[in-house]
């Protein structure tokens, strides 16, 4: 087998932990705008899939309009408060200090913005060469159009890359596009959803992917 020599992590339920920050600033908007809160699961159930998902869904429906001016006033929002109550995965860290020699990417359906204002936040933001965010629409994950715009661009080879994710779409991307896929099951994906589409990987705790990726 191939040496990994790139690895993308996903962000919410992989590295992290910010259900509450997201829902904080989900039910502020939606306060402002005069909609009832939800809860912090059912919030939690949107994340993943784009911001601008989560917004139309935390809305309950509207148009395209009001879908636009909600995220904006999320954005805003959430980046008062990234990281409020958001915490590493246990291990987290650690597993980032010991991979000194391998490039580390964030790839995540968040804005990039958001996603690198909690890493900074969080103290990690530093371990990573980029972060590729989901900031248009029509090239997320699990589309294959993601890595194979990001793998030339940074001159990674499919063969040399890793995906690590907690949910279905992190697997389905590595799928579509020919890349090894990890799934770390403490995350927010489900097992009957993630374990059907056969990742390369699994591992429970985030340090267990020192074991697959060799020096």
């Amino acid at each position: 087998m191939q040496v990994i020599n790139a690895i993308f992590f996903d962000v919410d339920g992989t590295l992290a932990d910010a259900r509450l920050d997201i829902a904080g600033a989900m039910n502020r908007v939606l306060k402002t705008l005069g909609r009832p809160e939800k809860s912090v699961k059912e919030i939690s159930s949107y994340i993943g899939t784009g911001v601008k998902d989560l917004i139309s869904k935390s809305l309950g429906g509207g148009d395209a309009g009001l879908v636009d001016r909600a995220t904006a006033l999320y954005e805003e929002e959430y980046l008062k408060h990234p990281a409020d109550h958001a915490v590493l995965y246990p291990g987290v860290k650690d597993l980032l200090q010991g991979l000194p020699g391998k490039r580390k990417f964030i790839l995540t359906n968040r804005y990039s913005h958001l996603a690198s204002a909690l890493l900074e936040k969080l103290g990690i933001l530093a371990f990573f060469e980029d972060v590729f965010g989901g900031d248009d629409e029509k090239s997320i994950k699990p589309s294959a159009c993601v890595m194979n715009r990001i793998l030339p661009a940074v001159n990674v080879d499919k063969d040399e890359a890793i995906i690590v994710g907690d949910m279905a779409i992190d697997v389905m991307t590595g799928k579509n596009s020919g890349v090894r896929t990890c799934w770390v099951t403490y995350g927010l994906g489900k097992t009957e959803d993630v374990l059907p589409l056969k990742p390369d990987y699994v591992i429970d705790r985030i340090s267990d992917l020192g074991r697959i990726i060799t020096p």
